[in-house]
C-alpha cells in the first residue's frame, strides 16, 4: 500500500502567514519523500491549535489533541519538525510528546500501542548548539510511546550562535542536508514497507 507522511511543526509561530524555518526543512524532506514514493499530506503547525496541557487522549472541552491524534495515527510516517530553544526542543514539541504519553495504557490485546508500526523521523534547526540533544530528547521520548526510529533519522540544520541567518532565509539549501534528508527519507521508507507488511508481534 501507498505510505503516507505526516509533519508536525513545533515551531513556536502559531500565525499560518508567519514564515517559518522548520517549514522550509520539512519542505526539503517532502521532496525526499517524493523520491521514494511517499506522500505528505500536509503540515500541521501545532502552535496555532488548542492542544490542551495533560497525559489522556482528551483533556475534555475545547481540547485539539483528539482530532490531532487521530490524524497523526492515519499516517505511516511522522515528520517532527521544529526549532531549538535553549538548547532544547520547544515547549509545544513537549507538549505533543507529552499527550502520546497515553499510548501507554491504550495497547491492543497483544501489548502494542496504537504507534507500534509506525515511523518517527525529525527536521531540527535552530541558531545555537543542541541539534543532536533536542534530537536525542525526541527519539527516547518517541520510542517510549511506541515509534520506531530508523537510521539516519534526523535532519537537521544550525546556524552561527546568535546570528541572524535562519535556514528559511538561506539563498540555496547545504548540500549536506539535501543529501541527510534523501538517506532520512530513504531509511524511513524502507523500514515503514518493512513494518506495513510485517507488524511487531506484541
Amino acid at each position: 500500500m501507498p505510505l503516507k507522511a505526516l509533519a508536525l511543526n513545533c515551531t513556536l509561530k502559531a500565525d499560518m502567514d508567519e514564515a517559518s524555518s522548520t517549514d522550509a526543512m520539512i519542505a526539503v524532506l517532502k521532496a525526499a519523500f517524493a523520491d521514494n514514493h511517499v506522500s505528505l499530506t500536509e503540515t500541521i503547525r501545532v502552535a496555532a491549535l488548542d492542544v490542551k496541557p495533560g497525559v489522556t487522549s482528551d483533556e475534555g472541552e475545547g481540547d485539539a489533541w483528539p482530532r490531532l491524534r487521530e490524524t497523526i495515527l492515519a499516517h505511516d510516517i511522522v515528520i517532527f519538525g521544529g526549532p531549538i530553544w535553549m538548547g532544547q526542543i520547544s515547549s509545544v514539541a513537549k507538549r505533543v510528546l507529552e499527550r502520546m504519553d497515553a499510548f501507554l495504557s491504550e495497547t491492543d490485546e497483544a501489548g502494542r500501542m496504537p504507534s507500534y508500526g509506525k515511523v518517527a523521523v525529525a527536521a531540527v534547526v535552530g541558531n545555537e548548539d543542541g541539534a543532536h540533544f533536542s534530537c536525542a530528547q525526541l527519539f527516547q521520548a518517541l520510542n517510549d510511546v511506541g515509534w520506531t526510529i530508523p537510521a539516519v533519522a534526523a535532519c537537521y540544520w544550525v546556524g552561527e550562535a546568535m546570528g541572524s541567518t535562519d535556514f528559511k532565509d538561506l539563498k540555496k539549501t547545504p548540500d549536506k542536508v539535501t543529501h541527510t534528508a534523501k538517506m532520512v527519507a530513504a531509511n524511513a521508507a524502507h523500514l515503514a514497507r518493512l513494518l506495513q507488511s510485517k507488524p511487531y508481534p506484541g
